[in-house]
């Protein structure tokens, strides 16, 4: 290595020392352990609510129409933002849809930043 350890204080861990580096390996495969196991238990739970038609996912965060209107009456993205309790970022993603199904009504929306037209194709 990097001749760098690591020595607890308050555990009795001192990764210098073989056993100590084997302890902490083996914290690390049980923690990981841990996570495998959540995971299945929580696939294995949506799966069973989805049999039994309770389980649909979660709600949709914005809903496209509302940007539309509200960039419809010249409010700029961050507004937009702050208004739907939402990110900027979400705002200028779903502005390409809401000026597309808006027609010529969207005359004061503001222009998507490149930086941001060309990472988020409409």
């Amino acid at each position: 290595g990097r001749g760098v350890a690591l020595k607890a204080t308050e555990q009795p861990i001192d990764t210098a020392t073989a056993a100590g580096k084997a302890f902490l390996d083996m914290l690390g495969v049980f923690a990981e352990f841990e996570t495998n196991l959540r995971k299945e238990r929580q696939a294995e739970g949506i799966a069973a609510a989805k049999a039994r038609g309770v389980y649909k996912g979660g709600k949709p965060r914005i809903d496209p129409e509302a940007v539309r209107q509200l960039a419809a009456r010249g409010m700029r993205p961050a507004h937009i933002a702050r208004e739907l309790g939402i990110s900027r970022g979400t705002v200028y993603r779903f502005l390409p849809a809401a000026i597309a199904g808006a027609g010529s009504s969207m005359t004061n929306v503001p222009e998507m930043p490149s930086e941001l037209a060309d990472a988020n194709p409409a």
